[in-house]
């Protein structure tokens, strides 16, 4: 059960992970699990808190959209001139902002990669 102080809502946050799919192939398998078995922790603390309302990994490959005088342009690549990718996000409901930034910190690709705090916006449900 998550423990607020008395008197603080929780907020809801996207925790954006973008990271360089080169840097993670170029890591040795013990490496690659050591990365993942950070995550798991990282998730089942957040599951056991409370905290975690959802995550997922993303693909690589993406198309980016863009209209333009009413023509759709469409490029393959999340971003081609852009060596960090999204790669995923976690949702978290947390009591203040600064333990959003926490856990993000605590994410492993942030060390090499970038993590993204977001507040969600809006009434939706997890």
């Amino acid at each position: 059960m998550l423990l607020r102080p008395i008197g603080l809502a929780a907020v809801k946050y996207m925790l954006l992970i973008y990271n360089n799919p080169a840097a993670i192939e170029a890591m040795s398998e013990q490496e690659r699990t050591g990365l993942f078995a950070e995550v798991d922790t990282i998730m089942a603390e957040l599951t056991a808190s409370g905290e975690m309302i959802r995550g997922e990994g993303l693909a690589a490959q993406a198309k980016t959209v863009r209209l333009r005088g009413g023509v759709v342009a469409t490029t393959d690549g999340p971003f081609v001139e852009a060596k960090e990718q999204f790669a995923g996000y976690i949702a978290v409901d947390v009591a203040t902002p600064e333990r959003a930034v926490e856990i993000a910190a605590r994410w492993p690709d942030a060390r090499w990669g970038a993590m993204e705090v977001r507040e969600i916006l809006g009434g939706s449900e997890g």
